[in-house]
Formats: C-alpha cells, sequence, structure tokens
C-alpha cells in the first residue's frame, strides 16, 4: 500500500520545523547540557500550573529558520501532564493555517489533546495531536505528541513558498 500523498484538498501547509521540547526531572542538568555544553542561547521562560510545566525556551538558527529547544520539568512530579516523560517531549510544526489544519485534520479522524486551539508559551496559537488515537478519532500521532504552530506572516513568507 502505497502512502497518500495528495494535497488536493489539504487547506493548510506544515512548512517548518518550530520546536523540539525536551523534559527531565530537573532543569539543572538540561540547562548544563543545551546552556553551558552546547552554548544554545536562552531566550525566555515559562511556567503554567495547569500544563505542570516549568520550562526554559532556547533558540537556535535567526530568523524564519529558528527553531526553539524548550527545556521542560513538572511544576508537580506527581502530577499530569508528564513533561518528562517521554524525555523527548514533543515536536513543534510551523502551519501556514492552523485553524483550517484543525477542522480539516479533525474531520479525517485526528485526535487532538483537550484545550483546543489556545496561545503557547512563545505567544503563537497552538494545539496538539494527541500520541494515540482512540475509537472516535483513530488518527494520532503514532506514539509522539505534536504541537501545531500558528506560523506568523513573516515564517509564512520566507517558508511557506514552493
Amino acid at each position: 500500500m502505497s502512502p497518500d500523498t495528495s494535497t488536493d484538498d489539504r487547506p493548510f501547509r506544515v512548512i517548518g520545523l518550530q520546536q523540539i521540547a525536551i523534559g527531565g526531572p530537573d532543569l539543572g542538568p538540561l540547562r548544563h547540557f543545551w546552556g553551558a555544553l552546547l552554548g544554545v542561547t536562552t531566550t525566555g521562560h515559562y511556567e503554567s500550573e495547569a500544563e505542570n510545566v516549568i520550562e526554559d525556551i532556547l533558540e537556535v538558527g535567526s530568523g524564519a529558520a529558528t527553531v526553539e529547544i524548550d527545556l521542560m520539568q513538572p511544576a508537580d512530579p506527581e502530577a499530569r501532564p508528564r513533561v518528562d516523560n517521554p524525555p523527548l517531549n514533543h515536536i513543534g510544526l510551523w502551519i501556514d493555517d492552523l485553524p483550517a489544519a484543525v477542522e480539516w485534520l479533525g474531520a479525517n479522524g485526528v485526535r487532538f489533546t483537550p484545550g483546543g486551539i489556545r496561545p503557547g508559551a512563545a505567544g503563537h496559537d497552538i494545539c496538539f495531536i494527541h500520541p494515540r488515537g482512540n475509537d472516535e478519532a483513530p488518527n494520532g500521532g503514532q506514539g509522539v505528541l505534536i504541537e501545531l504552530v500558528q506560523a506568523p506572516p513573516d515564517v509564512i513568507a520566507a517558508l511557506g513558498a514552493g
């Protein structure tokens, strides 16, 4: 069976990698490895009890090719979601039209996590595709949590051609 590569009716495009999110039980070793050893620049910090996360935001690249590396530890190690398990928590993809993507993917059986489209830590609208499908929405991320991120106009202009 060959993969379906038809895009005739898909009203959106994935135009680039926006982020990778890496979790651990303690930010200290993550900060040491990514900042002190690899020299990746920290550009922000985010905390949310509702999302059970304490997060440093790092960046590599520049301009539209900038990719975030989010280092995360759980605010409460006993609560959910478990941002440290698995350690590669999720990947984020730039989407040129997030509302159209969510509507189309949902109509095509994709399962989303609760919360819908909402502002993310970096200020872009986001939503998440659940790692696993279920009876009602059988298509998930095949074990990977996937964040869909609304690309801003400058990123769409730089990455969206093609």
